[in-house]
């Protein structure tokens, strides 16, 4: 006989997740920790009314392909070319230094447990993946508060949390290409699998894009139509990855996003996706990574773990965006700013820790560790960032992709009035 609970389920999920959405909204948090601690509550951890069932994972693999699909529409390809050496540099240590602090931490840690999957260095190095991920937006929010975010370090901080993400897709498609039980070959097919998918992607996506923008420019009309298009792209793609070359799902949606990210009607596109997500697939795949924690025994090693992960997981990136910033010439004050403004890992990181436990290569044990890793890191780096910045009175300086996320900004305002507008002119009605 066939079951409803899925509609019980989602109603649960999406009601949740958006009143504590709003909760966290209220208190200058990220909308997406309401939405982890709403999976994390109904979860089996606490009140085990939620399990995970096969539906829900589905969806929420949807969900974090539409994500990474519309951060890759959302990515200026122009700007990262022109953020040049010093992002990449403060990118580049920012991924590498986080990377080693996490292994060793799951190292010592780890003590051999493997989980019928793959081996234990890669699990060890899994942790540090996650730990090189950064999500900016927090940062952005909380710069544009304290009115810096046209600053050097402002715009250093956006360019390299770009470059941050293209070396974090790097980082997971080759651990998750490492640790696919099927393949056999050694590391060399496995590199040589992952550049020709790369190359074929950039192949197709050439030839794609000239026909995709040709056609954009030609039909004004029902723009509908483009988005579908876009959309079994990113599927198709997301597909090739898995089923050929053992590459991560998530990194040809990314890719696909990357590809069209220069069209004409790219604005339009992302917009679509970003109503799709918003009301449904985002709430479900976050509330699934809660639903996913099932606390272990909170005994001595656990608690250690957990409190040196967030100490790790926070120092490397002041170290390591630090480093980077500093060899670049900024001042020590900026280079501390750039280091702490990269601390959050928000949804960036879950979508990585959801991907590596897909595959095996999380051990239970550490997932509810890493989920409070994220809540704390995203929750401390606004109290960090005014602190770092409140001494010190910095020069403005001009920046296109600083405009382009204040340009965001204010589409997104001048939409909340609208609603409101509308609302009212029902109410008076």
């Amino acid at each position: 006989m066939l079951s409803y609970n899925y509609l019980f389920d989602i109603a649960l999920i999406l009601l949740s997740t958006k009143l504590l959405g709003l909760l966290t909204k209220k208190i200058r948090m990220p909308q997406v920790v309401g939405a982890l601690l709403a999976g994390l509550i109904l979860g089996p951890a606490m009140l085990n009314v939620l399990q995970e069932t096969e539906f829900i994972k589905q969806m929420a693999e949807i969900g974090v392909i539409i994500l990474m699909f519309t951060a890759g529409l959302e990515t200026d390809i122009n700007e990262l070319k022109k953020t040049g050496k010093a992002s990449f540099l403060i990118a580049l240590f920012g991924v590498v230094i986080p990377l080693v602090g996490g292994f060793l931490v799951a190292h010592f840690f780890h003590e051999g447990n493997v989980e019928g999957g793959p081996s234990v260095f890669l699990q060890n190095v899994f942790i540090g993946v996650i730990l090189t991920a950064t999500s900016v937006s927090i940062t952005v929010e909380t710069l544009k508060e304290l009115g810096k975010l046209n600053t050097r370090a402002g715009n250093a901080i956006l360019g390299a949390a770009l470059i941050d993400d293209i070396l974090g897709i790097v980082a997971l498609t080759l651990i998750t290409s490492l640790a696919d039980k099927n393949a056999s070959a050694g590391i060399g097919i496995v590199l040589l699998k992952i550049v020709a998918f790369f190359v074929l992607a950039a192949t197709v996506g050439v030839v794609f894009y000239k026909f995709y923008d040709k056609w954009i420019r030609r039909y004004q009309k029902d723009m509908r139509r483009f988005v579908i298009v876009a959309f079994v792209f990113c599927l198709l793609l997301s597909f090739a990855a898995e089923k050929f070359f053992g590459v991560a799902d998530i990194t040809g949606a990314f890719l696909a996003g990357l590809i069209l990210s220069k069209c004409k009607r790219r604005s339009y596109i992302a917009a679509r996706f970003e109503t799709t997500s918003y009301m449904l697939l985002s709430p479900i795949f976050f509330a699934s990574i809660g639903i996913k924690v099932v606390l272990p025994e909170m005994n001595a090693g656990i608690i250690w773990f957990t409190a040196i992960l967030v100490i790790v997981a926070v120092f490397t990136k002041i170290v390591g965006c630090g480093l980077g910033a500093k060899i670049c010439r900024y001042k020590n004050s900026e280079s501390l700013q750039i280091g702490v403004g990269m601390i959050s890992r928000g949804e960036v990181a879950l979508i990585v820790a959801s991907k590596g436990a897909a595959v095996g290569l999380m051990n239970s044990l550490f997932f509810g560790p890493v989920v409070v890793t994220v809540v704390v890191t995203t929750i401390i780096t606004p109290i960090l960032l005014k602190l770092v910045f409140q001494k010190k009175q910095v020069e403005p300086i001009h920046s296109e992709l600083i405009e382009q996320y204040e340009e965001v900004q204010k589409l997104e305002d001048a939409e909340e009035h609208i609603i409101d507008y509308i609302e009212k002119e029902k109410i008076g009605k």
